[in-house]
């Protein structure tokens, strides 16, 4: 799983994202720390910022650009249970625009679950 969420280009393929593009390397090699990756889906392009990298256990990235949101920080904790990995997928964020957090939750919320689906499903 964890080399799935490391390989960006490996995202639309597992997931409802549309397109990936690779817009600045990261630190030591194309996807690591710092990595600015570009997925575009049904118009909304999302800029993502790779912020942890922690080999086979956690995943984290930031929105630098493309929803209205502030401070928006995501991070995929995978630990092994039961001779399977359970998945965590959190993030925190700060609306851009009063009043509109709870639809934010609630479209993220069901948008990360159908990612998290895709990428048990190809792991």
């Amino acid at each position: 799983m964890y080399k799935l969420l490391r390989d960006g280009a490996s995202w639309p393929t597992w997931s409802p994202l549309g397109s990936f593009e690779l817009v600045r390397e990261g630190e030591g090699e194309p996807e690591g720390l710092g990595a600015v990756r570009l997925f575009k889906t049904n118009g909304i392009s999302s800029y993502e910022k790779i912020v942890a990298l922690e080999p086979g256990r956690r995943f984290g990235y930031s929105l630098e650009r493309g929803l209205p949101l502030r401070d928006y920080v995501a991070y995929v904790d995978l630990s092994p249970r039961d001779g399977g990995t359970d998945i965590h997928w959190h993030s925190t964020f700060t609306p851009k625009i009063p009043g509109t957090g709870w639809f934010y939750r609630w479209f993220l919320g069901s948008f990360v679950k159908r990612v998290a689906a895709g990428l048990a499903a190809t792991a």
